[in-house]
């Protein structure tokens, strides 16, 4: 997307063409046809030393270029003033030369525009200097240049074809020397510019000696380079000494040297991949993490079953030997109670009343609550109307603050925190840089062979032409924008301010169709794909060579007529302001294109057997808003189907006589309602003090509240309907609320703790939906033991007056009998019956038990193991629905792409000034450091599979200090009034009207910014970088200068404040290699960032890398350590609050490890399924904390205070709470997950029904199945002590 220039077509081909006429130009005057053709005639003459072979111009082709003529005459000696001359430019030419002073100064003129490639290795240039002063001005010409053709024009002989007999030890010093020097702004070999890519010195030699096409560049005549010399001719080989890149005195630095001694002393260890431990045993081979955890299963499973084998031993010699003493172990129980280290904490003893003769022993703080319970019930029971009037008040005004209701939709907003590296990096590059230009992005690619299931080729004539409409069609967009009309040329990128820096293969056209035949239509482009870099027709509208891997895909390598996909892009200009980017213009000219290609192209594509796929910078945010819309009805009909169950679970077992009082569907709608409101009041709240809402919130928020607040209500129904039918209605309610109300509260405050940590999460989107989340709970928990608990009342009052659900106004009169039966809960229902009969009882069994920690022990080490499997990411694929166009467009990008996202090494404070070392710190060419900047990015992309690097970078500062050198005699110049001074081929050195550039016109007394001694040993004073960076950044590149900076580096360098010798931010831009996986950009920023802090320390300066996509996968750098610090919190806030609550490290241990089981059974499912780790999946995580609490706390509260021995209690408990727990909180979530499997959208499939089913089963199998099995193994003792009466038999009380 950068212009480097335009020169570089015309260096390659006029330099080294037109070097080798001024060659030809050198010696015609004394030729004679039949002398030269003649083998015997005058050898000696011909070929020996001081003769040349060709002298002077003698005629010039149809298209211009100039033939020299065939010669056999001495060489001349010069006069001074040419002989210094040519001394400066050709220091192996002394004394006598076959060249005049007119041929000098046109081959001069010609070797300029070659020098700014070459200048950054001075071997080389040398090098390559010298094979052209050999060829133009040696004395000794005729001893290595033979005349094999000529030709006649206007009647004068001119030479066709000559032998240039050059040692093969020169031409492999001087490709040696050349071949990895770089041509900074394309980032790619200068070789790719002047050598046609060639990959050995023969390649260059016949590239150079082709004779060129007319109109076309190359050399004027043909020129077939030997290495043999025939001797009887007296003829030798050229042998001048080829300088190595490597020698001291000419030395290059590390990036277009790297074999140098001192750059092999330096190169930095090899970045290996991380090695994972594994152990082999015999063929089979594992990771050591599965062989340590396989060998600790077996351990810990062999300790268990010894353990339990002593165990039962043990107690069967206690049972026989204790069985007339009546509750002998549950008694050693309750007494010992007080010698357990939990019981340390301060107890508080309740009595029970005088009719029962139990009492439980409870904390300080469930003695509280429990004391409150009993009296808040029974005063909500006897005020009903004010409970609900006031709470449902209170949140009805915090739900006002919904009129300031927003949704943050931007991306940046949503995942990158605002103190995050990677957020303050963009923020530094937009501001002081420029901000990176958004992509509109069309991939036009062939269909697979019918006949051999292979992708044709893309490079044909009608798929050219076809290609050519669809631009047309889009050249021809006239968007709306406040009734002006913006199309492609308003808002594209212009490097040189006049062309759209478009990425077409259509460039090789110049954009034109009429150049398609003009130019030679589809070998033309075979042509271009050789030689984009040299050719001139070649070049693009803005002045650059297009590289092919950015406009063609599906190839392998660098075959390119194998390619099966065009990639058309269109960079498009980005501007921000504090706030956000103005990109109002672009926004609306991205809808229009979206709209045409939907309409017009996909069908006109799809007409001649093609694919198109597309996508704009704004596609991804419309795509995901019409996401947000696709699933309102799944995730509708989802609640819709909780709230039937809810309605049908809590009323009682459905007779036809009385259902229609018993149900209690309007309650279960008012509790819905009430959950809503909930969630309504937590999104006012926030509103209100202006926190934005996110889709997520939106969409995962209720459901999640919904959940966790059906648990309460049918918890809660359900304990009301256990009550005595003869107590009265406000002590139900009172004695159902001391029942329940400690668990609720302790598992609704330890879902808020869990939700609440989850606000110190630097990541937005995962920080504003714990904080929604947790306010939302906690409202929802205060309405379900107010507002609920009224409703509770009224419900029963309706049922107990024999009035009709859903229409209370209308009483039943003698009809509904057994009404205090169909209202009661004295009779277990058929599932509390099943939990206490059937399930707990085959949990008993020591078998069972043994097979039940066995298998749970098992899948939680499995998951451990399967965890380190989990792969940072969120594939785009997957948030965007499943009909977007995005999908296609992805799956291509995947496939088609070779290259990269765009990667900039930024560096703050570079010091400039003489004094500093920085300059060298940071440059590659000659003098500077081995160990700088950008010799090390070059050395790292020679390992691109580990560094993510793919080619050395465009450095701003290489070429400027290359355009300010005194060898590059073309590029900064100044007028003797000492102002800039263009090249000779730009105005007005050279009419822009007529073509014509006199080289005697107003440039001719133009000179050289410096003089060699003008410079400290080569690089330029403070003031004297002070004076001309302007000047290279506005300088436009051109055929002879091919180093200006306009374009090219415009951006790149931050000029305000730059006087005082501190140049505040630059960059150099290279790419990243192609990214196809979402571990490819986590991995890639992670390598550019640890390079960049290698560098950093090495280099004593703040260096740091920036890409467009970094802001957005940062978060995974760290993901796995802000999933575990958030988990960690989660779980040790429950724990604290269930051991402030219980004052039992005993049972507090105990919800821990069930809840640290089922989070880490999770993160294997996760492995298993292939669920990537990022923001939803740790919400989903955070989250499973609070949703599993509500599986262990009952059920474990519910233990504590029964009594018997553990068995006993343990089906106590499952016959309490067990039934609650599974219809109450199992399959209330379970028939709302099972709904989200419909959905459009594969982020609700993978990341809500997915893992929300996964976690629903795993609570159940834990709560329901491990937990009551450890708990009947290694429970806490029994809080309930047995209080024998003379007047009554023992009975137990769950309540104190």
């Amino acid at each position: 997307m950068d212009s480097p220039s335009t020169t570089m077509k015309l260096l390659l081909l006029i330099s080294l063409f037109q070097v080798l006429y001024i060659a030809s130009i050198i010696h015609a005057e004394g030729s004679d046809k039949r002398l030269l053709l003649t083998s015997n005639a005058k050898s000696g003459e011909r070929h020996s030393e001081e003769y040349c072979a060709m002298y002077d111009i003698c005629g010039e082709r149809d298209d211009g270029k100039v033939l020299n003529c065939p010669s056999g005459s001495p060489s001349i000696k010069p006069d001074d003033l040419l002989s210094q001359k040519i001394q400066s430019l050709c220091p192996t030419i002394t004394g006598n030369v076959c060249c005049t002073e007119p041929q000098f100064e046109t081959l001069r003129s010609q070797v300029q525009q070659v020098i700014p490639f070459l200048v950054g290795c001075p071997a080389c240039l040398r090098n390559f200097l010298n094979l052209f002063c050999e060829l133009s001005c040696s004395p000794h010409q005729s001893l290595f240049i033979n005349v094999t053709s000529i030709s006649k024009v206007k009647n004068n002989l001119t030479v066709d074809g000559i032998d240039f007999y050059i040692s093969d030890a020169f031409g492999e010093g001087l490709y040696d020397s050349c071949k990895d020097v770089k041509f900074g702004t394309m980032n790619t070999r200068a070789l790719d510019f002047v050598g046609a890519g060639a990959q050995n010195f023969k390649e260059w030699y016949a590239f150079i000696g082709r004779r060129a096409a007319p109109n076309l560049p190359g050399s004027p005549y043909a020129i077939t380079f030997k290495s043999t010399a025939p001797e009887s001719a007296g003829m030798q080989p050229m042998n001048v000494s080829a300088y190595s890149c490597g020698d001291t005195s000419l030395g290059c630095s590390c990036g277009d040297c790297p074999s140098a001694l001192v750059c092999a002393n330096t190169a930095p260890p090899r970045e290996h991949e991380k090695s994972s431990c594994s152990v082999r045993i015999g063929s089979l081979k594992a990771k050591c993490i599965d062989f340590a955890l396989t060998i600790l299963y077996i351990m810990l499973v062999s300790i268990f079953l010894g353990w339990g084998l002593f165990h039962r031993k043990i107690k069967r010699n206690q049972t026989s030997g204790m069985e007339s003493i009546p509750n002998s172990k549950d008694g050693g129980e309750i007494h010992s109670v007080i010698g357990q280290k939990d019981e340390n904490i301060p107890m508080q003893m309740h009595e029970d009343s005088p009719q029962t003769g139990n009492r439980v022993q409870l904390s300080i703080v469930q003695g509280y609550m429990s004391k409150f319970y009993r009296r808040y019930g029974t005063w909500v029971a006897q005020h009903p109307i004010l409970v609900l009037s006031v709470s449902v008040a209170v949140v009805l005004l915090l739900c006002l603050g919904l009129i300031r209701f927003k949704v943050e939709t931007r991306p940046e907003k949503l995942w990158v925190g605002p103190e995050s590296k990677a957020a303050e990096e963009k923020k530094f590059f937009d501001s002081h840089l420029a901000p990176f230009y958004r992509i509109e992005q069309l991939i036009l690619a062939t269909t697979p062979n019918a006949e051999e299931g292979k992708l044709p080729s893309i490079l044909t004539e009608n798929n050219i032409k076809l290609l050519f409409t669809i631009q047309k069609k889009v050249d021809g967009i006239r968007a709306n924008y406040s009734g002006s009309m913006v199309s492609l040329t308003d808002i594209c990128m212009k490097p040189l301010d006049q062309d759209c820096a478009t990425q077409s293969i259509l460039q090789y056209f110049q954009m034109d169709p009429q150049n398609y035949d003009n130019y030679g239509g589809v070998e033309h482009v075979h042509y271009c794909l050789q030689h984009y870099t040299s050719a001139d027709k070649c070049m693009s509208t803005f002045k650059a060579p297009l590289d092919p891997s950015t406009a063609l895909g599906g190839f392998s390598g660098s075959n390119y007529l194998e390619a099966s996909a065009f990639i058309i892009t269109y960079p498009v200009n980005n501007a921000i302001d504090k706030e956000r980017n103005k990109t109002d213009k672009a926004v609306a000219w991205e809808k229009a294109f979206i709209q045409l290609v939907k309409d017009e192209l996909l069908p006109m594509v799809h007409l001649n057997n093609l694919t198109l796929s597309f996508s704009s910078e704004s596609s991804i945010e419309e795509e995901l808003k019409r996401e947000s819309t696709a699933d309102a009805i799944t995730i509708l009909i989802s609640y819709l189907v909780m709230f039937a169950y809810i309605s049908l679970t809590l009323g009682d077992i459905p007779h036809l006589s009385s259902f229609y009082i018993s149900s209690k569907v309007l309650l279960g709608l008012c509790g819905v309602l009430l959950v809503m409101l909930s969630v309504l009041g937590s999104v006012g709240l926030f509103s209100a003090i202006g926190v934005k809402s996110t889709l997520i919130i939106m969409e995962v928020i209720p459901f999640l509240v919904l959940a966790v607040g059906v648990d309460n209500m049918c918890i809660l129904v359900h304990a009301v309907k256990r009550q005595p039918l003869e107590l009265p209605l406000e002590e139900r309610i009172s004695k159902a609320l001391v029942e329940v109300g400690p668990s609720i509260t302790l598992a609704s405050l330890s879902e808020v703790l869990a939700f609440a940590v989850g606000s110190f999460i630097p990541m937005p989107a995962c920080r504003v939906f714990s904080m929604f989340a947790a306010l939302a709970v906690l409202l929802d928990f205060l309405l379900q033991v107010t507002a609920f608990v009224a409703l509770i009342v009224f419900d029963f009052l309706r049922a107990e007056d024999k009035r009709v659900d859903c229409v209370p106004c209308l009483k039943i009169s003698s009809s509904y009998a057994d009404s205090d039966k169909g209202i009661g809960g004295g009779r277990p229902g058929l599932l509390a019956r099943y939990m206490k009969g059937v399930h707990a009882p085959v949990l008993s069994l020591w078998g069972v038990k043994i097979a039940v920690i066995s298998v749970f022990i098992g899948f939680a080490l499995a998951s451990i193991a399967l965890s380190s499997r989990v792969e940072p990411g969120l594939e785009q694929k997957i948030v965007l629905p499943r009909d977007s166009y995005l999908q296609g467009y992805f799956n291509n990008v995947s496939e088609y792409l070779r290259i990269g996202p765009p990667l900039y090494f930024v560096v703050k404070n570079y010091n400039y000034s003489s004094e500093s070392r920085h300059t060298n710190q940071l440059c590659s060419i000659s003098q500077c450091d081995s160990n700088s900047l950008l010799n090390e990015i070059a050395r790292a992309s020679l390992t691109p599979e580990f560094s993510y690097i793919a080619k050395p970078a465009a450095s701003w500062l290489d070429d400027f200090l290359v355009w300010i050198s005194p060898e590059a005699f073309g590029c900064c110049r100044k007028f003797t009034n000492g102002s800039y001074c263009p090249p000779d081929d730009q105005p007005p050195c050279c009419s822009s009207d007529t073509g014509s550039c006199d080289l005697s016109g107003v440039c001719k007394d133009c000179t050289t910014c410096f003089r060699h001694s003008d410079l400290n040993n080569d690089r330029p004073s403070t003031a004297q970088i002070r004076d001309k960076l302007p000047w290279f950044l506005n300088a436009l590149p051109s055929a002879d200068c091919a180093k200006g900076g306009h374009g090219a580096y415009t951006s790149s360098v931050e000029l305000e404040g730059y006087e005082n010798g501190v140049i505040q931010a630059s960059s150099f831009r290279t790419y990243h290699t192609p990214l196809n996986k979402q571990v490819d950009y986590v991995n890639s920023m992670r390598a550019a960032r640890e390079f960049s802090s290698r560098m950093s320390d090495s280099l004593k300066m703040e260096v740091f890398p920036y890409s467009v996509f970094y802001m957005f996968f940062e978060q995974y750098l760290d993901i796995w350590k802000t999933a575990l610090i958030n988990l960690a919190i989660a779980i040790g806030a429950v724990f604290v609050v269930c051991l402030a609550i219980t004052c039992s490290v005993w049972s507090s241990a105990i919800i821990l490890l069930v809840l640290v089981m089922i989070v880490v059974d999770l993160m294997g499912v996760m492995a298993i399924l292939d669920i990537q780790l990022n923001a939803i999946s740790v919400v989903n995580l955070v989250m499973s904390v609070g949703i599993a609490v509500e599986f262990c706390v009952h059920i474990t509260f519910s233990f504590s205070v029964s009594s018997g021995d553990r068995d006993q209690r343990m089906k106590e408990a499952l016959g309490t709470m067990g039934a609650s727990v599974f219809s109450g909180i199992t399959l209330t979530k379970l028939v709302g997950v099972l709904v989200l499997c419909f959905s459009r959208t594969e982020v609700f499939v993978v990341y809500y029904f997915q893992m929300y089913l996964a976690l629903v089963l795993l609570g159940f199998l834990h709560g329901l199945v491990f937990l009551p099995v450890v708990l009947s193994m290694f429970g806490p003792p029994s809080r309930c002590a047995l209080v024998e009466k003379p007047e009554d038999r023992p009975s137990v009380s769950l309540q104190p």
